[in-house]
């Protein structure tokens, strides 16, 4: 049977960051792509994305803040998901730099948003892929689809989410972690550390990326999922 395939997108991010995995998937997964742009908690961004979802039971992948949402996910129904992908996040709770860092980006918004959106490019990519324009103009135009408002929204979700490291022990469904080697937002030592936390997890790293694998390397990335789509146990 084709898994239904539900795909949680990070912060700006919306359903074409995911096109080029949903195009090389093609027939292997029924792909679809959830709207993280509507509440401003964690907890009720997993519920629109429980409203969201296929009937019955499904392959969740979240990235970056997605992934927070699959988490929490993972917590209110994990009789639902049948499977799971974790592209560059990590468990842990935002830490007092990161949650300045987040209000300042909110405050510079209000006056300047398309300052925003140059600001977080820079830790986006890796250093080789800020020279191509598509790659940069994919950013830019789901930064500036999603807006400021969302923006605040999400944000202020990523900076209440708890600390996931202790429940990282009750996920028993198919895991695949991934991170980039070149990622500055999410380091290769917080996504081991997430692959240690899960029964039989898989830990995929990916060369000559920096935060934004399923756009910067989408050949290599569907080279971690076809496999994780087909695996039958953890």
């Amino acid at each position: 049977m084709t898994p239904n395939l539900l795909f949680l997108p990070g912060l700006l991010e919306d359903a074409e960051v995911f096109q080029p995995l949903i195009q090389g998937l093609g027939p292997r997964a029924i792909s679809s792509v959830a709207d993280l742009t509507r509440s401003g908690t964690i907890a009720a961004l997993a519920k629109d994305v429980l409203a969201q979802a296929p009937a019955g039971t499904f392959a969740l992948a979240g990235h970056s803040m997605g992934g927070y949402v699959a988490l929490e996910v993972m917590r209110q129904a994990p009789e639902r998901v049948e499977r799971l992908a974790l592209l560059q996040t990590n468990a842990r709770p935002d830490s007092p730099e990161s949650t300045e860092n987040r209000r300042r980006l909110m405050a510079l918004a209000e006056r300047d948003f398309p300052a925003v959106i140059a600001t977080l490019m820079q830790k986006l990519l890796a250093p080789k892929h800020l020279q191509d324009a598509h790659l940069t103009g994919t950013i830019e135009s789901m930064a500036l689809a999603i807006g400021k408002e969302a923006f605040a929204r999400q944000q202020e979700a990523i900076i209440g989410r708890l600390d996931s490291r202790a429940f990282l022990k009750d996920i028993r469904c198919p895991t695949l972690v991934l991170a980039g080697v070149e990622d500055q937002i999410m380091p290769l030592a917080v996504l081991k550390e997430l692959a240690d936390g899960i029964a039989g997890a898989r830990l995929t790293v990916i060369e000559d990326c920096g935060h934004m694998a399923a756009i910067e390397q989408p050949d290599r990335v569907l080279e971690a999922f076809i496999p994780w789509l087909e695996r039958t146990t953890t």
